[in-house]
Formats: C-alpha cells, structure tokens, sequence
C-alpha cells in the first residue's frame, strides 16, 4: 500500500498516455511528505495501476462520453491536511494530463481516496521495501 487505481472508459486511450498519466501520478505520490517533512508513501510500497473498463454505460449514453475513475487507497494514521494535501496534488496532475482532452469531449474524472482504518489482515513480501530503506 499505498494503491492508486485507474479505471477508465476504454477509448481513451487513444487520447491520452495513460503509461504517462501513471509513472506522473507514482511521482507525485512519492514527492508528498507530512507535517514533519516525512514521505507520506514508503517509495517500494508505492503502486499506480490502470484498468481499462471491459463495459461500461455512460450518462445517458447518447453522447461520446468517457470517464477516468482514480481511487486511492492509503493506510490509516494520516492527518486530513496530508489527505486534503494528496487529493489537491493528484488532481493537479489528473488534469495536467487530462484538460485537453476534456476541451474536446465530454469525460468525467473522479479522485477519492480511501483509507483502510481496521484491517483485519495486511500481510506484505517484498523485496522492493529493502532496497527503498538502506541507509
């Protein structure tokens, strides 16, 4: 953790670099950092994966219309500043990718972050964490 998840309308792809959207997205995740200047996501546990809709129905669907849904998804124990923080800073970044093509047709964009507060398991292996934490 922390999982940031793209699940988007399948046709814009052809519109929008969503390999790019997701490597700018990982770095501003790992460029946000608390009230005591800490990173607020270990760099190894950091993950941006993107998902393009198999189906979808859209508004009413008499229009070309698209959709990019990110949904973020940290562990508990962050201030709602560091939330307030990270949703403003993600956004900034979903539409420095995504205003262009909002000018040309109609999509919506959707950001909420959720955060896990009672897991009842979470469970992690990895070799990635060691390599982010050597002194």
């Amino acid at each position: 953790m922390p999982h940031l998840v793209l699940l988007y309308s399948p046709d814009i792809e052809a519109d929008a670099n969503i390999g790019g959207l997701c490597r700018a997205l990982a770095d501003c995740m790992l460029e946000q950092r608390d009230e005591t200047g800490r990173p607020v996501f270990p760099t190894g546990g950091t993950r941006v994966l993107a998902y393009p809709a198999a189906h979808a129905a859209i508004a009413d669907g008499q229009g070309n219309y698209g959709f990019v849904y990110a949904n973020l998804r940290m562990g508990a124990g962050r201030s709602r500043g560091v939330h307030q923080q990270v949703g403003d800073s993600l956004l900034a970044v979903l539409r420095g990718h995504l205003d262009a093509l909002l000018e040309r047709r109609l999509v919506g964009v959707t950001l909420q972050i959720d955060e896990s507060p009672g897991q009842v398991y979470d469970a992690k292996h990895s070799s990635l964490h060691p390599l982010f934490s050597k002194p």
